[in-house]
C-alpha cells in the first residue's frame, strides 16, 4: 500500500516536471480535488487536465524536487501521504525557498486501483521561523544534487 501511494505521488510530480497535463492527471480519480500553491481549486480529472495544459502552454514552469515524509493507512482502502517539495526555476540550479511547500495526497483504492482523491499543495512559509525554511531548503537542495 505504501509503495502504491508513493508511486501515485511520484507520477503526479513526474507529470508536472515533464509539463505533461495528461501524465500528471492520470493518477487522479475522476472526481478528485487538486488545490494549488495559490489556493486555486481544480475539481475532477478533466478540469485539472484542462487547467494544467493551459498552464504548461503559457508558462515555463519550475521543476519540483520532492520527498515523501510518510504514508499512513486511514482504512483498508484509504491512505494519507505527506511530502515536502521545493521548486527549481527554469534555467536555475537552486531551490527557491519562497516556493517550498508541504504536499498532501489522500488516496483511495477503487476496484483494486489506487487513485488520488485529493492533492493539496500548501506554502511552507514557516512564519517567524526562518531556521525551518533554511533547513527544508537545504534538505531539498541536497536531494536535487543527488538527482532524486
Amino acid at each position: 500500500m505504501s509503495d502504491d501511494v508513493s508511486e501515485l505521488y511520484r507520477r503526479l510530480i513526474d507529470g508536472w516536471n515533464a509539463n505533461d497535463a495528461t501524465a500528471m492527471t492520470e493518477p487522479l480519480a475522476g472526481d478528485a480535488l487538486v488545490i494549488g500553491f495559490d489556493g486555486s481549486q481544480m475539481v475532477g480529472r478533466s478540469n485539472a487536465e484542462t487547467e494544467l495544459a493551459r498552464i504548461f502552454a503559457d508558462h515555463r514552469t519550475a521543476t519540483y524536487v520532492a520527498k515523501v515524509r510518510s504514508v499512513r493507512r486511514l482504512g483498508a482502502d484509504t491512505a494519507l501521504l505527506h511530502a515536502v517539495a521545493g521548486m527549481v526555476p527554469p534555467d536555475g540550479e537552486e531551490i527557491m525557498p519562497d516556493r517550498n511547500a508541504v504536499q498532501t495526497v489522500v488516496a483511495a483504492r477503487e476496484a483494486g486501483i489506487w487513485r488520488v482523491m485529493l492533492f493539496q499543495t500548501t506554502p511552507a512559509q514557516f512564519h517567524g521561523r526562518p531556521d525551518l525554511s533554511r533547513e527544508l531548503t537545504s534538505e531539498l537542495n541536497e536531494l536535487r544534487r543527488q538527482g532524486r
